[in-house]
């Protein structure tokens, strides 16, 4: 993404962008993404997460009430990674280790938003092919929200590239500034 981010700032878009390595806990997750985004005025800002990013990001978005694009959601994270108790390698770089606690799973119980409050601002692309999560339960989450539902494709959604142009006219970042 730091390629379009680029070539976006090139066309005179201003743009902030930020993209933690985020902590294992869930509550310091939580802190560092409040921390990064306190400034940013909720009416312009906006967040994409993948994954447990894709919850982080419904998280931010309910609270402040700003745009958000999902990337294969995690919807109950707490109840999926409950059985992933233990040490866990990073996705990004396998040989990083790290320990995932039954307190991190309840930090992700405490922190489930409740009802999405305006389904409008969220876009949410859904792999039926996702090998991890049910793109059924994704789907039903957010309902009413702009949805690219997509046949086959993958959880790490490995041909994002065809799906850029619509998140980018999502945001209103699809024309010169």
């Amino acid at each position: 993404m730091a390629a379009e981010v680029a070539a976006l700032q090139a066309r005179g878009v201003d743009i902030e962008w930020s993209c933690p390595q985020l902590p294992p806990s869930p509550a310091e997750a939580r802190e560092l993404i409040d921390a990064l985004a306190a400034s940013w005025p909720a009416e312009r800002m906006a967040v994409i997460g993948s994954s447990l990013g894709g919850f982080y990001a419904t998280v931010l978005a309910e609270r402040r009430g700003c745009r958000a694009v999902l990337l294969n959601p995690a919807v109950e994270p707490a109840r999926d990674l409950a059985r992933h108790i233990g040490e866990l390698t990073v996705w990004h770089d396998p040989a990083l280790r790290f320990e995932f606690t039954a307190a991190h799973v309840e930090e992700l119980r405490a922190m489930r938003p409740g009802d999405i409050v305006d389904a409008q601002r969220y876009l949410a692309v859904i792999a039926k092919g996702d090998e991890l999560l049910d793109w059924r339960e994704m789907r039903a989450r957010y309902a009413g929200a702009h949805l690219k539902l997509l046949e086959g494709s993958d959880h790490a959604l490995t041909d994002f590239d065809l799906h850029l142009p619509d998140v980018l006219a999502f945001l209103g970042l699809d024309r010169p500034a």
